[in-house]
C-alpha cells in the first residue's frame, strides 16, 4: 500500500466533481481493511466538514464489509463460539470494540465463579454459584425501564450497564457457563429466551468426546431444568413452559423445549435490534442488520 497515494485518494474527496469523487471512493473501498488507520488519521486531523463525512462515510462501509464477512465465515463454520457471533454484532454498532477487552471481563466473571465452584457439585447447586456471581456479586439484571433500548442487546453494554434483556443476559449466562464446561444452552421459546441444563453425566469419563463438548448444543443428555437469566436465575420446568404456550395459545413444538444453535441465537438478536432501531425510527441500522440476518439465514437450523 503507497500511503502517498492513499492520502493523495483522500484529499481528492473534497473535489466538486461528483464523478471524481466517485471513483476515488470506489479505489478506496477496493484497497479494503489495510486502508483505514490512514482514513481514520485523516478524519481526526480535518476540520473541513464535507470531506470529514465523505471519510466517515468510506470508513463506515469498510467496517460493516468486514463484519459481513466476518459474520459469514462465522456461520459458515457452523457459529460454534456463541461468543465470536456475539461480539462480531456487536461490532456492527460499535466497529472499534476491542475484543480482548471483552473477553478479560467474560473470564473475570468466570474466575469468580471458577472460586467458588466444586465440580463434584450437583446441578442445581452449580446453578446456585452462576446464579450468585452474576447477579449478586456483578449486579446483572433485566432492564425492565428501558426494555427495548438496543444497548441490551450488545455485549459491551450489557457488560458497562450491568443490564440486558432475556436474550442477552441468557447469552452471558451461557456463555460463562460454557467456559466452565457447565452444559447450559439456549432455547428459543416464543416471546422469551431462557436457558436450558443438559444433563452431561453421560459424557463424564467418555473419550469419544473430543476438544469443549460443552460448546455444543446438540451433545446427548436429557435437559435437567430450564433457567430463567431475566428472572435472576429463577430455576423452572418443562411443566412451566407447557403453561406458558398454553397462555399464548401456541401450539407446543419441540423446538421450544430444545437447545437452539448459536446461529438461529445470534438471528433472534438481530431480529430484537430490527425492531428496536424501527421503533426509534433509525431505518438505516435496520436495514443494516436485515443484511446481517440475510447473511445467517441459510445456516439457520430454525424457519
Amino acid at each position: 500500500m503507497n500511503e502517498k497515494e492513499i492520502n493523495a485518494l483522500i484529499s481528492l474527496l473534497d473535489d466538486t466533481d461528483e464523478e471524481i469523487v466517485s471513483h476515488v471512493t470506489s479505489k478506496l473501498l477496493n484497497y479494503g481493511y489495510e486502508v483505514l488507520p490512514l482514513l481514520e488519521d485523516r478524519y481526526l486531523a480535518e476540520t473541513e466538514k464535507l470531506l470529514q463525512n465523505r471519510i466517515h462515510s468510506i470508513i463506515d462501509q469498510i467496517q460493516h464489509s468486514n463484519l459481513r464477512y466476518d459474520l459469514s465465515e462465522w456461520a459458515q463454520g457452523g457459529g460454534k463460539d456463541l461468543f465470536e457471533g456475539y461480539f462480531l454484532l456487536a461490532k456492527f454498532r460499535y466497529p472499534e470494540l476491542n475484543k480482548q477487552y471483552i473477553n478479560n471481563q467474560l473470564d473475570k466473571i468466570k474466575l469468580d465463579a471458577w472460586l467458588e465452584l466444586n465440580f463434584q457439585l450437583a446441578s442445581l447447586d452449580k446453578v446456585r454459584i452462576l446464579n450468585y456471581t452474576l447477579f449478586e456479586v456483578h449486579g446483572f439484571k433485566g432492564n425492565i425501564d428501558d426494555y427495548h433500548s438496543p444497548d441490551n442487546s450488545f455485549i459491551n453494554r450489557v457488560l458497562e450497564t450491568k443490564k440486558g434483556n432475556p436474550i442477552s443476559l441468557a447469552i452471558l449466562y451461557s456463555i460463562i457457563a460454557q467456559r466452565l464446561n457447565i452444559p447450559i444452552f439456549g432455547v428459543n421459546l416464543p416471546q422469551h429466551f431462557v436457558l436450558a441444563y443438559k444433563d452431561d453425566s453421560l459424557l463424564k469419563g467418555n473419550t469419544s468426546f473430543k476438544g469443549n463438548i460443552f460448546m455444543n448444543y446438540d451433545i446427548p443428555g436429557e435437559i435437567l431444568f430450564y433457567i430463567n437469566a431475566f428472572n435472576k436465575g429463577a430455576v423452572f420446568n418443562k411443566w412451566n413452559i407447557d403453561q406458558f404456550l398454553k397462555q399464548l395459545n401456541i401450539k407446543p413444538q419441540i423446538l421450544y423445549y430444545e437447545p437452539c444453535s448459536n446461529i438461529d441465537i445470534l438471528m433472534r438478536v438481530c431480529r430484537n435490534l430490527i425492531f428496536s432501531y424501527e421503533k426509534q425510527n433509525d431505518l438505516e441500522r435496520a436495514e443494516g442488520l436485515k443484511e446481517l440476518l440475510m447473511i445467517m439465514q441459510p445456516y439457520a437450523s430454525l424457519p
